[in-house]
């Protein structure tokens, strides 16, 4: 097709360090530059005659043999931003690109990726300019992906059902049945309306014939809806005239479909809970995961965040159990359910088949899918769309040969360099997985080891034909440059046995210019992604999954769920922010008292409780001898533990415990909070390797420094915890952790000290001041004296120092009762048990018995440590477990 007006760009051979020589495709490609003055007529025809003829077709120029023109949809785009602008629009177009990526930034938006050195996190790659599709080409796209939808979930109720298609060899039962993702224990199973697949993506690639191919299907728990939303979002705002006078076709209508596709088969109809169940916080796509279920205003869960009673499926809540209905699931098959299929999966939840079967809940996708996705049933499924619906197909899909066929592969097998070789089945314990190899970009010598490879196991292999995708204009450095590009496209069921397919999708482009060669970009291999834009043919659909608003007896009436997942890591996020504090503290104490810094000499009671607190709380090996035996090995043994993260109470275990509890929360937390976390944690390790790098003899201070830093830091968090959080239930269940672990750790510091009589002893007057942090406070209210009372006052019975033993078990009794008021039998029984020291008799606490021992005063304080040990037990198995009572509790 032709414009009335040409682009207003030329064309320039762009330099490349790939020639002729060495088989660059790219090295005549053009860049496209802005113009000094305007149109140039002559701008089309001058990138025409630069392009190769290597078989691509250009989504900006047209087909490689036609005239060069842009695509009729592409025109209005092009025409606003690069003619009518001008050189000013264009120049703009570097300030549009640091808007996406600032906004990506800011949203927090990334991809998570895995390499040999562990998991690495790195922003969503998003280009500026969308992928354009017009709407005569939709429509053939639509309607193919549509057909080949219905053929899947047919296929899936055969295989799991009767098996026609495998009895008249019409599939291989070899390539189906030996497949590690066809699961036996689904067979027979039937989902709600027979829908098999409520999700399907399919990788389109425009052929060099110009039409849209196939390439490859996902149909287990396709990813990346959340990030076609995200890239929607961020590239619509960029080009807000372009959107609507392009009439780009919306996105709400179409995720609305799905949501109420999966209520239409939910036993419970329009009251059904959904929720959707993520791998966790180290999934790759976690973050679109996040996003996806804000958007459709369904919980984001994990699988200990399920449990199945009476096969039901039941969220566990800090108010008790609430019915799911609906499972839109990212947890690949054989994870979902320990009992039936992986054994040693975490993910899943235990019972979850059964309850799938017997029609309590529905999954999607079903499990058993993934078989679906191999490559090598490409050529088979023209004949079997022929045999289910008697159709043949609308959209032609990728040429593959499964070498299992052995007249196949003997008859390609002399021409292995023109196929990319692909896995048949994903990598097992069997069969190890491997990446898609293009074989005439190998060594001679890997060659010959593929070609063992094949004939070693030929039916774990499958040859694809080469097909180089077109390509799409990116934005870089200045100026726009071709890059090969894959699309996404989902089909979404809409529960009645239909199918709509999502007018946009998610578009890979490769990396770089030389990454052509390879048919199927991969985010995890370096490509990025663009936003798909879909010009719509009559009018734009204007739905929105944007709510209602909410009225005064909306917020009168709310209550706000918390997962018992999300509390238990609150819980412990309180528990290990005392308890990292607590370690620093005893390790900066104990390093004081060993170097004399604080005292002018230390006596031996206070070098014994020292020995003890450290080995209790991880601070040295069990193997250490005592201070008093060696000063100088304990206290090297003492610094070199602290950045130990394999000891189950060291400093650094307490700070990685801490990041681990505050990364599943992110939600939850201030960005500031969780910078905090992060730094403290960084800068501890950084430093203190830093200190003990060149392995001689480290100076104290220094090491003191470290640990100076880092209750700076935590001081920080708890600042954050206490002044930046809502007071809702989550932030109750981690002040009670952190209520819990500081009434066990003083009860049990100051049972100790009596146990040794330090405060007898000047240097462990101190100390029981120091770890109780109250030393400046003792000084202000009683100055130079050393007297039990005034110290018992202080440490326990004083109810306005938030470290006496009095404010600690007063506090968390009350936010205790608040917290679990739904159950208020339970939490005023368990209550009860709570000490309240505020009662005791100062004066008979501080008076020794006639032994002259202080036997009564260590029994109200090892108590005072049982009851809050007691008091996490309890919680653990009624809010987090939900082992006990709260089992009663269940909303159906």
């Amino acid at each position: 097709m032709s414009l009335s007006s040409p682009l207003p760009w030329p064309g320039r051979r762009e330099p490349s360090g790939h020639g002729a020589a060495d088989g660059g495709p790219h090295d005549s490609q053009p860049s496209l530059l802005p113009p000094e003055d305007g149109p140039d007529p002559a701008a089309l025809a001058a990138a025409a005659a630069l392009r190769g003829g290597d078989g691509h077709v250009d989504e900006l120029l047209g087909r490689l043999n036609e005239p060069a023109s842009p695509r009729a949809g592409l025109a209005p785009l092009w025409e606003r931003f690069f003619r009518a602008n001008g050189a000013a629009g264009w120049r703009d177009m570097a300030h549009r690109a640091a808007r996406v990526q600032r906004r990506v930034q800011e949203d927090g938006a990334t991809y998570n990726v895995y390499d040999e050195g562990g998991q690495s996190s790195r922003p969503w790659p998003l280009e500026l300019l969308p992928m354009l599709i017009d709407a005569d080409e939709w429509t053939a796209i639509d309607q193919g992906l549509q057909q080949r939808a219905r053929l899947l979930n047919a296929a899936m109720a055969d295989v799991y059902g009767p098996r026609r298609l495998l009895e008249e060899g019409l599939l291989p039962p070899s390539l189906v049945l030996a497949h590690p993702q066809y699961l036996r224990p689904l067979h027979g199973c039937q989902p709600a309306g027979g829908v098999y697949l409520h999700v399907a993506a399919f990788d389109l690639a425009r052929g060099p014939d110009g039409h849209w191919w196939v390439l490859a299907q996902r149909t287990q728990a396709p990813s990346g809806l959340g990030y076609v939303l995200e890239n929607r979002i961020i590239i619509a705002q960029q080009f807000p005239e372009a959107f609507r006078d392009l009439r780009v076709q919306r996105l709400a209508a179409s995720f609305q479909s799905l949501l109420q596709g999966l209520i239409k088969l939910s036993p419970a109809g329009e009251r059904s809970r959904v929720v959707l169940l993520t791998p966790g916080p180290n999934h790759e796509t976690y973050f679109e995961q996040v996003f996806l279920a804000r958007y459709l205003g369904i919980t984001l869960v994990e699988g200990g965040d399920l449990t199945v009673r009476a096969n039901r499926v039941y969220l566990k809540t800090l108010t008790g159990l609430e019915r799911v209905h609906v499972i839109l699931r990212r947890v690949d098959d054989d994870y979902l359910d320990p009992l039936e299929l992986r054994s040693d999966s975490i993910l899943g939840v235990p019972g979850l088949v059964q309850a799938l079967r017997a029609g309590e809940v529905v999954v999607a996708n079903s499990p058993g899918a993934g078989w679906l996705e191999s490559p090598g049933l490409s050529a088979f499924w023209p004949a079997v769309s022929r045999r289910l619906l008697g159709e043949d197909l609308l959209l032609p899909g990728f040429t593959s040969w499964w070498c299992g066929e052995e007249a196949v592969w003997r008859h390609h097998r002399p021409r292995l360099e023109d196929f990319v070789v692909a896995p048949t089945f994903p990598g097992s314990a069997t069969t190890p997985g491997f990446p898609p190899v293009v074989v005439s970009t190998q060594s001679t010598s890997s060659r010959q080891a593929l070609l063992a490879r094949i004939e070693a196991q030929p039916a774990a292999h499958t040859l694809q034909a080469r097909v180089r995708p077109s390509e799409t204009p990116v934005w870089t450095q200045g100026v726009l440059e071709p890059r090969t590009a894959v699309v996404r496209v989902y089909a979404l069921a809409d529960g009645e046995g239909g199918w709509r397919v999502l007018p946009g999708g998610l578009t890979r482009v490769a990396s770089r210019r030389e990454a052509a060669h390879d048919p199927l970009q991969s985010m995890q291999r370096g490509s990025a992604s663009a936003d798909t834009w879909v010009i719509a043919r009559g009018e734009v659909d204007n739905t929105s999954l944007l709510p209602r608003p909410l009225s005064a007896e909306d917020l009168e009436r709310a209550q706000w769920s918390v997962t018992s997942r999300s509390a238990e890591n609150l819980f412990w996020l309180g528990r290990y922010t005392e308890r990292a504090e607590n370690s620093i503290r005893l390790a900066r104490l104990t390093l004081e008292a060993l170097t004399g810094s604080v005292f002018s000499a230390t006596s031996l009671p206070v070098l014994r409780v020292l020995d003890t607190l450290a080995r209790r709380h991880g601070l040295v090996g069990a193997g250490v001898p005592a201070p008093d035996k060696s000063l100088r090995l304990f206290e090297r043994s003492l610094v070199s533990s602290l950045g130990d993260t394999v000891g189950a109470t060291s400093v650094a275990f307490n700070l990685q415990a801490l990041r681990g509890c505050a990364q599943a929360l992110r939600e939850r937390l201030s960005p500031e909070h969780w910078k905090l976390i992060q730094e403290a944690g960084d800068h501890f390790h950084h430093h203190l390797d830093a200190v003990l790098a060149d392995g001689q003899a480290e100076p104290l201070s220094d090491v003191l420094g470290v640990l100076g830093r880092a209750a700076f830091h935590l001081s920080a968090i708890t600042g954050a915890q206490t002044d930046r959080m809502t007071r809702d239930n989550g932030w109750r269940l981690l002040s009670v952790g952190r209520q819990i672990e500081r009434l066990d750790f003083l009860s049990s510091v100051l049972a100790l000290g009596f146990e040794q009589d330090l405060h007898t002893l000047d240097d462990g007057f101190a100390l029981l001041l120091g770890l109780f942090d109250s030393t400046i406070t003792y000084r202000a209210q009683f100055q130079g004296r050393r007297e039990v009372a005034p110290l018992l006052h202080l440490l326990v019975m004083d109810t306005d120092n938030p470290r006496a033993l009095a404010w600690v078990a007063r506090t968390l009794r009350e936010r205790f009762l608040k917290l679990a008021r739904h159950e208020p039998v339970w939490a005023g029984e368990s209550a009860a048990l709570l000490p309240r020291p505020e009662t005791w008799s100062l004066a008979t606490l501080s008076r020794p018995q006639a032994d002259g021992g202080w036997s009564h005063l260590i029994e109200a304080l090892q108590s005072c440590s049982a009851q809050a040990l007691a008091l996490s037990d309890a919680l653990s198995r009624q809010l987090f477990s939900h082992v006990g009572v709260a089992d009663r509790m269940v909303w159906q």
